[in-house]
């Protein structure tokens, strides 16, 4: 199997966040085989953002005077082309109180979960049912199941407020290029 050299680009909050990305993209478009000829065949990144600007070279020079000395298996190099703008806001997120209206009445269920899936079976009102339901799932899936009382409200909901992440108004992410030989 041989290599072949790529450049990519990738947005995100840091580095590591568009390496990442850039990852995620290849592996999304061209499959997580690893000799697929792209970035995601690289174990990692490395930061070459002030060797870049040292050189005074635009990028593409950059790239052509450094391409050889990425390795194969190796680290991706990566030039930040435009810094993060990170939110400088001392709070930065924002709460939505849900308010629902009457008394609440909390009942006792026996839930059964797939503990090797981490996947709910059923709620049930007493536990000869949940035992019965969650032998059923065992014996057909031969997965381990476990039942556990919780208490649950009988009707509405049992969510009392939602935190949504507040962005700045200048906040936004960086741009970088990843560059190196990938496995193909």
């Amino acid at each position: 199997m041989g290599a072949c050299s790529f450049t990519t680009s990738a947005y995100g909050k840091s580095m590591s966040d568009a390496y990442n990305n850039a990852v995620s993209d290849a592996v999304s478009e061209y499959g997580s085989d690893t000799y697929n000829g792209t970035i995601s065949t690289t174990r990692g990144c490395r930061d070459v953002t002030s060797d870049f600007k040292r050189s005074g070279k635009d990028i593409r020079k950059f790239i052509e005077d450094n391409i050889e000395k990425c390795h194969k298996w190796g680290d991706a190099w990566g030039v930040c082309i435009e810094e993060p703008i990170t939110n400088k806001s001392k709070i930065k997120s924002k709460v939505e109180h849900i308010v629902s209206k009457g008394t609440k009445k909390w009942v006792l269920k026996y839930v059964a979960e797939d503990t090797y899936n981490d996947k709910l079976i059923g709620s049930f009102k007493t536990k000869t049912e949940a035992v019965k339901k969650a032998r059923e799932y065992t014996e057909k899936t031969q997965y381990r199941t476990s039942i556990y009382m919780r208490k649950e409200l009988e009707s509405g909901t049992s969510q009392v407020a939602r935190i949504e992440y507040k962005r700045a108004t200048n906040e936004k992410k960086g741009k970088y290029i990843f560059f190196g030989f990938a496995a193909e």
